[in-house]
């Protein structure tokens, strides 16, 4: 005879966030077409919730690719105006394809490449050296939100006189505004 009452016994599961975001439908992915920077020019790729979004922003991780044989300096900005000519991004897709129809962020990836100076406003939070022909991964769980009209930027530096390749990749949330309780 068993110990154990199998009728009584509950099943519990513990998922990451991301992965329950995932089947939520509300986990998205998304990169930069190539931008190119160097030669006193600079460069950003980022996510950028609209105005009229009605979602708050979770940046889960970023990753930062490197072509070139020169260091590159990335500097995380948060709520930046950004610079230059802004150009949106079509490589984005929901992390859960299995989904039908398909979820759309509501959040854009955004890019410029090529431009003079630095953005304003904002927050330069900090910096990461991205080393040549290398990519820079960076898991932040979804701890950094931005509710509408909010923005978070990775600007890209170099004080080669090379053009430079890169991307920009992020992994993502969208959550509705709702009261803002999270936990």
């Amino acid at each position: 005879m068993s110990m154990f009452n199998h009728d009584r016994i509950n099943k519990s599961v513990n998922i990451p966030n991301p992965l329950y975001q995932s089947l939520q439908g509300q986990y998205f992915v998304g990169q930069t077409e190539t931008i190119r920077l160097g030669n006193g020019k600079n460069a950003w790729g980022g996510l950028i919730n609209p105005s009229h979004s009605n979602v708050d922003l979770f940046v889960n991780a970023f990753t930062i690719t490197n072509h070139s044989n020169q260091p590159i300096v990335a500097e995380i900005w948060f709520n930046p105006s950004p610079l230059g000519k802004r150009m949106f991004s079509d490589k984005v897709t929901p992390a859960n394809t299995a989904l039908c129809p398909l979820p759309k962020p509501k959040v854009n990836l955004a890019f410029a490449e090529l431009i003079n100076g630095f953005p304003v406003k904002g927050v330069n939070s900090f910096k990461r050296i991205v080393p040549p022909q290398s990519t820079l991964a960076s898991d932040e769980d979804g701890k950094f939100i931005f509710p509408s009209c909010g923005a978070f930027v990775v600007f890209l530096t170099s004080t080669s006189n090379e053009v430079i390749k890169s991307e920009v990749a992020f992994g993502w949330f969208e959550k509705m505004h709702g009261n803002r309780v999270y936990f």
